[in-house]
């Protein structure tokens, strides 16, 4: 063991960090797998592009017979592993449905009216079908490359427009994690822009959800926020940075923050309303309470509860804070020909540029659960939306009448959806006596049960319900009450919403499926083309993976749900723990983190409760970050309250060894970590790894290993092993989740044993791992997405796994070798190869032609496909990373592409074109521009749009011409751009400059 001396083995390690989670939950099944024996799935020719000849002919090419050779070439013979990973033989994927539709009904499905931010929904059968299940959608990037990205960027537009209608705010994001998160960084933002304080106070109510207020005590700890929990109807402390309240409380009251708020405003502080985007299709808005942050979750906005996640957050501010706000903002500018366009506002890009001066670690988004939640509201408009509201508003209203009028005491009379009710001592024979009937209500107190209706409640709910107060709803003497009984007309919305042409002409499923195939149409996605992002890991999601995600028994579980109905996940949960600490040789396993960006901050807390835990909490400070590393590292260092210190990297992009040296002696005992990405973030296995993770443990710090890479690991090398003792795993990029156009993500730590002990709990859910403070609203993240991952480990087994590393690295290679004799490569290892990306070097070309990177990757539009990574981690260079996914065909059809594009870029560099005026210069050209009666270009329409005589029969078309960030960013303009425009030209200037 190399950190800190610690003496135990393995099987010790593995003993102390066994819990009463793993102890209750069985995994697979005794006898229904056996051990890895070394076989290799048929799922496995389905999953690599490459066939068995071409990965010959590949492996020829580099001069290698086997891919043993090529990893022994590439790989430090000291960090590789040969025992076999202790994961059971590959399924079929026949096989792999029927053992997935099993543990899916060893959860017990009822009908959930726990509420707590979680309620039943209905999926419209258009989305469910045309968004949710089609990989146009769920296999997109992140919409970095604008021009191949307006669909996604357009209905990502429409979630923030709604969001914005909704709340009455000025401004919204395109999303963000989950509710508590969305909370946390409200208050981190109060933090920033609220007036100067000696001390930051910020007050919680006591009437939050308890999760929300779990995420927020814990993020505020190590952000130098002192949080103070009370009511806020006994008054509020003074000088506060800032005060959170629920709107409706979480036990259904629907409350006047009004004066509250007046209050937090006259001492200085911003107001936050977490709430509900149902409700405010009823209720008077966070803006006319003059609140400055609202945030909550879309997810009744049909999308499944899936036992936690994902979920789509919102946050919406005032115009004044745009610059604050974490997170993504689709906003809008204009392309070369001065059509308006959607893109990504230049603040969702600060925090990689600001580094260890960024305002939030948050890097992403929840963008396909966004982008269902704006189709619902598409679908059903305004006054779709507003008829649920007032449909559930009426059945909890002659809920309450019915109780009220058998003797029932009710917590509040002023409610939406939710109604806590007075049982005097009887609560948990009441909950089960629900429970028996068939539903999950909630258990307040020994005195309190709650009960929240959702969309998906009806009348034989309802009577339901009664009978379990032993109460019947006599006919003709209780009838569905007028909504606002239980509303005060001075709660009551008193604006329209959502007015805007979109929501308000896609009614019938005939037009409703036209417009997301109309939008869809407009993006590039795997379905389409590579999508070969250096970094991003951007291989194919196969449909037997995402099958399971439509089963009830996991789609349709409340995060909060009783432990014995939710034996299925347990176990599935169990299972991929075991499976990930094989892979990664880590002892211990969070699911909890939904994010890479949440993954790396609670390694980092892990590590800070372990110094705290030895008494060297306050001296343990310093975090050592390579120059080279990826944004987010500094970013969540400093929000654990780590000082960072950069280590320079040498002229091969390699960590200097010196320097870490030198470092460590500098700080020695203060050192709290160092965060190390591997391979490194210029795509190569560094010889030193072993020995700067030496050297950091000699001083006592912790070793964190950035997962971003591990697809060029895994079966082959383990990050636990060869020194770590944290990781955060990608598994949207490693394991198959999809990306989803930005999100959803799940970034789960790994932990050797010193360190599980401060793995992330939960305060509602027992969630195996104690009750340190948690990181996510849910206590295993997004847990629906997991049965992704867990069904690519089990079709590929031990040798699919190994393979397909392999693979990897062997189409990078290729690339690279291929590549080299028109391109620099930037950075390889002394054996002349790279790991699984590389890295081609544009600025030579720029300097001598002054064709950038920008124009090379937009070029590549005219080629059907998407750029790779562009300026990362190099200014002027692109990363490039084509998966094992990639077939042999469409990779030579890249290499095609770029030896092409080199060949333009020579004819500038020798006069033959224009210097200005030419394809680079121009691209991507759209149809329109190629049908255009006045073509002026020195160069032809069929060089601009058919490069490749290939094209003609197969192109993909951007939709906009190259987009002008700049004119965006000096004019941020952040909604779905009106129907008026289409009927005037200079309608979308005037609302940029107004």
């Amino acid at each position: 063991m190399r950190y800190l001396g610690l003496q135990h083995s393995k099987q010790d390690a593995k003993e102390k960090t066994v819990t009463s989670f793993e102890k209750n939950v069985q995994t697979f099944p005794v006898g229904q797998r056996k051990h890895s024996t070394g076989k290799c799935g048929a799922f496995v020719e389905r999953h690599i592009g490459p066939r068995k000849h071409q990965q010959k002919e590949m492996l020829h090419y580099l001069n290698f017979e086997t891919f043993s050779d090529m990893v022994n070439s590439i790989i430090p013979n000291k960090l590789l592993q040969n025992t076999p990973l202790d994961i059971e033989d590959p399924l079929s994927e026949e096989d792999l449905i029927d053992h997935m539709r099993n543990l899916s009904q060893e959860n017990v499905v009822v009908k959930s009216f726990i509420g707590q931010g979680y309620y039943g929904t209905f999926t419209p059968s258009v989305i469910k079908r045309n968004v949710l299940e089609n990989p146009g959608w769920y296999t997109a990037y992140t919409p970095y490359q604008a021009e191949l990205s307006q669909g996604r960027l357009e209905a990502i537009a429409n979630f923030q427009t709604m969001v914005a209608e909704l709340t009455r705010m000025e401004i919204a994001n395109a999303s963000l994690l989950d509710e508590g998160t969305a909370a946390a960084e409200a208050m981190a933002l109060c933090a920033r822009v609220a007036k100067r304080k000696e001390t930051k106070t910020f007050f919680i109510s006591k009437y939050c959800h308890p999760q929300t207020i779990d995420v927020v005590v814990n993020r505020a700890k190590y952000l130098g926020i002192e949080t103070v929990i009370g009511d806020e109807d006994s008054g509020l402390p003074q000088d506060l940075i800032g005060a959170l309240f629920q709107y409706p409380r979480t036990l259904g009251h629907v409350n006047d923050y009004t004066k509250a708020i007046k209050d937090v405003h006259d001492g200085g502080g911003l107001a936050v309303i977490a709430t509900d985007l149902l409700a405010l299709t009823l209720l008077k808005t966070p803006k006319r309470m003059d609140a400055d942050i609202a945030v909550g979750s879309s997810q009744r906005f049909g999308v499944p509860m899936g036992f936690g996640g994902p979920h789509a957050a919102f946050f919406a501010t005032r115009k004044r804070f745009e610059r604050s706000i974490p997170g993504r903002i689709i906003g809008v500018s204009i392309d070369r020909f001065g059509q308006p366009a959607y893109r990504m506002a230049l603040q969702t890009r600060e925090q990689h540029i600001r580094r260890d001066k960024a305002t939030s670690n948050i890097c992403t988004a929840q963008s396909l659960l966004a982008i269902m939640a704006g189709f619902y509201g598409v679908y059903h408009g305004p006054e779709g939306l507003k008829a649920i509201a007032l449909r559930v508003h009426g059945l909890v209203a002659t809920l309450a009448m019915a109780l009220e009028r058998a003797g029932y005491k009710l917590v509040s009379k002023c409610f939406f959806d939710t109604l806590a009710i007075r049982v005097e001592g009887r609560a948990r024979r009441i909950v089960n006596d629900a429970l028996k009937g068939g539903y999950n209500i909630r258990f307040v107190d020994a005195d309190t049960v709650s009960i929240a209706f959702d969309e998906t409640t009806n009348h034989k709910d309802l009577e339901a319900m009664l009978a379990v107060f032993d109460v019947t709803l006599s006919d003709g003497k209780i009838l569905m009450q007028n909504p606002k009984s239980a509303l005060p007309s001075s709660m009551m919305r008193t604006t329209n919403f959502m007015q805007q042409g979109v929501f308000n002409v896609y009614r019938s499923e005939t037009e409703m499926m036209r417009y997301t195939r109309h939008l869809v149409d407009k993006d590039i996605s795997l379905d389409k083309a590579m999508i070969p992002l250096g970094s991003c890991t951007m291989k194919l999601n196969a449909a037997s993976e995402m099958e399971s995600l439509g089963f009830s028994g996991f789609s349709d579980l409340h995060p909060f749900a009783p432990v014995e109905q939710t034996k299925g996940y347990r176990r599935m949960i169990a299972t991929l723990e075991r499976w990930l600490c094989s892979i990664t040789g880590y002892d211990a396993m969070s699911m909890q983190p939904n994010a890479g960006s949440q993954g790396e901050y609670a390694g980092l807390l892990a590590i800070r409760r372990y110094h705290e835990s030895r008494g060297e909490g306050l001296k343990r400070r310093i975090c050592l970050i390579p120059t080279s590393a990826h944004g987010t590292n500094p970013a969540s260092a400093r929000m654990a309250n780590m000082d960072v210190v950069p280590i320079s990297c040498d002229d091969l992009g390699n960590i200097s060894l010196d320097d870490v040296k030198e470092k460590c002696q500098l700080y020695n005992h203060k050192i709290a970590a160092v965060m190390i990405t591997y391979p490194s973030t210029h795509g190569v296995f560094e010889e030193d790894i072993v020995n700067i993770c030496d050297i950091v443990h000699a001083v006592g710090g912790q070793v964190y290993i950035d997962g971003a890479n591990l697809n060029a690991q895994v079966g082959l090398v383990a990050p636990g092993e060869y020194g770590g003792d944290v990781s955060h795993l990608n598994l949207h990029k490693t394991f198959a989740i999809p990306h989803g156009g930005g999100g959803p993500g799940v970034g789960p730590i790994g932990v050797k044993a010193h360190l599980a002990p401060f793995l992330p709990g939960h305060s509602i859910v027992d969630n195996g791992r104690g009750r340190q403070g948690a990181v996510a609203s849910s206590p295993f993240g997004s847990a629906s997405i997991l049965t992704i991952s867990y069904a690519y480990i089990a079709l590929l087994g031990d040798q699919g796994l190994r393979l397909s590393t392999q693979q990897a690295i062997l189409s990078a290679n290729y690339i690279a070798k291929k590549l080299e004799p028109y391109y620099p490569i930037l950075y390889n290892a002394k054996t002349g190869f790279v790991a699984h990306e590389c890295i081609i070097d544009i600025r030579p070309f720029e300097k001598e032609t002054g064709i950038s990177a920008e124009d090379v990757a937009k070029r590549l539009m005219d080629y059907s496909f998407h750029a790779p990574t562009m300026s990362f981690p190099v200014p002027g260079t692109l990363m490039i990373e084509p998966t094992e996914s990639e077939s042999l065909e469409e990779i030579e059809r890249f290499i095609t592409a770029m030896v092409q594009i080199y060949r333009e870029i020579q004819e500038v560099q020798e006069g033959r074109a224009d210097s200005t005026d030419n394809v680079l210069k121009n691209a991507p050209h759209t149809a329109y521009e190629a049908i255009s009666g006045d073509w002026q270009h020195p160069y032809t329409r069929e060089k601009a749009i058919y490069p490749h005589k290939s094209l003609r029969s197969h192109k993909i078309w951007p939709s906009v011409g190259r987009i002008d960030n700049v004119y965006g960013d000096r004019n941020l303009f952040c909604s779905c751009i009106p129907m008026r425009y289409y009927t005037s030209e200079d309608y979308l200037y005037e609302q940029m400059h107004s």
